[in-house]
């Protein structure tokens, strides 16, 4: 997203936030996020996918409402309104395949409006197929999501679901490639969903309407780097009256200033000389490499924090407060303190919907494990997901599983030497000692392990863990 594209939604943003009534808003966010996810798309080689992906967010995230909704929201008297709304987006993106200055909206070409009304007969067929019994799907839809997560994030699977678009298409299949399934903000997307899905089942989901749902799922600020909010807090924001306008905006434009600050001057100043997958093999000293890596570390840092700076800050424009994901992560004096600071909501979803449910699992099961065990397999497996959620490759699992092992030698550590630490640095200088070390090795080792997710291969890894320890 490039600088003009973000002050160009900041002022469309901020005239929507001065519309009093909170019904005509939520529907122009409704409106803007459809817009945006159709023109933020990746353009793609294939013929007509930059059109259907974001097509298929919509269609995922209507069969999700229909899933988790309740009977009394899903009658036709309370559904119109969002589904006109988003079938007259649609037609007007799909306008552009006859007028010229339409075309702007949608990031590649638009398919034939009978191929775009027949997916929408179909999807219809699908919804009312569903609605009669949503809660014998949930289980499947689950799994569909992770699935589809899948295909996309693993490069092999990504190349042979190219290879066939492009065979049907009639396009040159030697050009297939895994880069061709650029599927805008999908991780985030089915994140959203399942947590969703998992709290209907397990009854902790408020009721919603479509508007509110889809509004949450797809919300345009969160779409390229989060943050990845429960569905009862976005609720519970929207329907919160506004309070002051002039300190609400006041705090949302700070948010945004730091975030743009951030992403295009560090970020972007830092990538002129930051390790990456390019330059990795290039590099002839170990100082170099040190000093690339130490760019890299803080450019993901600026990069990733300012985005989501950025969408707190719109989310204030809007009246809402989304939560935040990072809180000075490097400055923290041990690993476990860092993922608690560190994309946080991306680390509460899997603590709540996979760590916590496994240490359960296996502390109530009729073998008795032993805690380090059970430590050690739950923060592994855990920290190796983390690495596959950026990334089906080797590479994101050794990522993984080096801050996996970090944790649990940090576990291991602080429950042997903990009382003892604490009993030396009796002294402010001792305490300041313990932390400043803490910091500094902390630091370190989650900059080394930056080396496996920059490069491609475990054995590039390899090459330039070599060069940094000479």
């Amino acid at each position: 997203m490039s600088l003009v594209n973000i002050v160009i939604l900041c002022g469309v943003v901020i005239l929507i936030g001065i519309i009093k009534d909170s019904y005509w808003r939520k529907y122009l966010i409704l409106i803007l996020s459809v817009f945006v996810l159709f023109y933020f798309q990746p353009s793609s080689s294939i013929r007509y996918l930059g059109f259907w992906l974001p097509f298929f967010t919509l269609a995922v995230t209507l069969v999700s409402w229909f899933i988790i909704s309740s009977t009394e929201n899903r009658i036709w008297q309370k559904i119109w309104k969002p589904v006109v709304v988003i079938l007259g987006v649609l037609i007007l993106i799909s306008s552009g395949r006859y007028i010229d200055y339409l075309k702007v909206i949608s990031s590649s070409q638009v398919p034939q409006i009978s191929q775009i009304l027949l997916a929408v007969l179909l999807l219809i067929l699908a919804t009312l197929v569903i609605s009669k019994k949503p809660k014998s799907i949930n289980s499947f839809w689950i799994i569909f999501l992770i699935g589809v997560f899948l295909i996309i994030k693993t490069p092999y699977l990504a190349k042979s679901l190219s290879y066939f678009l492009r065979r049907i298409n009639d396009q040159s299949t030697e050009l297939a490639s895994s880069i061709d399934i650029a599927w805008l903000g999908y991780s985030y997307i089915a994140f959203r969903i399942i947590h969703t899905i998992r709290d209907h089942q397990i009854g902790k989901l408020p009721d919603a309407d479509l508007v509110d749902y889809i509004n949450y799922v797809i919300f345009f600020p969160t779409l390229i780097a989060g943050p990845i909010e429960r569905f009862e807090n976005y609720v519970r924001s929207i329907k919160t009256p506004f309070a002051d306008k002039a300190e609400i905006f006041g705090v949302g434009g700070k948010r945004i200033i730091v975030g743009l600050f951030k992403k295009f001057f560090f970020a972007d100043l830092l990538a002129i000389i930051a390790l990456n997958s390019m330059n990795a093999l290039q590099i002839r000293f170990s100082g170099w490499m040190w000093v690339c890596l130490y760019a890299f570390t803080f450019q993901i840092f600026f990069d990733f924090s300012g985005y989501t700076d950025i969408a707190i800050g719109i989310g204030h424009f809007l009246g809402m407060k989304l939560p935040e994901n990072f809180a000075s992560p490097y400055l923290k004096p041990n690993l476990t303190q860092f993922w608690n600071n560190w994309h946080m909501t991306l680390t509460q979803w899997f603590r709540s919907y996979f760590f916590n449910p496994l240490t359960r699992s296996l502390r109530s099961g009729e073998r008795r494990l032993a805690v380090p065990t059970i430590i050690f397999m739950t923060q592994m497996s855990t920290m190796v997901l983390i690495g596959l959620w950026h990334g089906v490759t080797w590479n994101f699992v050794l990522w993984g599983a080096w801050h996996g092992l970090g944790l649990f030698i940090h576990n291991r550590w602080s429950s042997i030497f903990n009382t003892r630490i604490e009993n030396w640095a009796s002294t402010s200088i001792k305490k300041w000692i313990v932390k400043g070390s803490g910091i500094v090795l902390t630091f370190n080792f989650v900059a080394v392990g930056w080396v496996f997710f920059i490069t491609t291969t475990p054995l590039m890894a390899w090459q330039v863990l070599l060069k940094l320890f000479g």
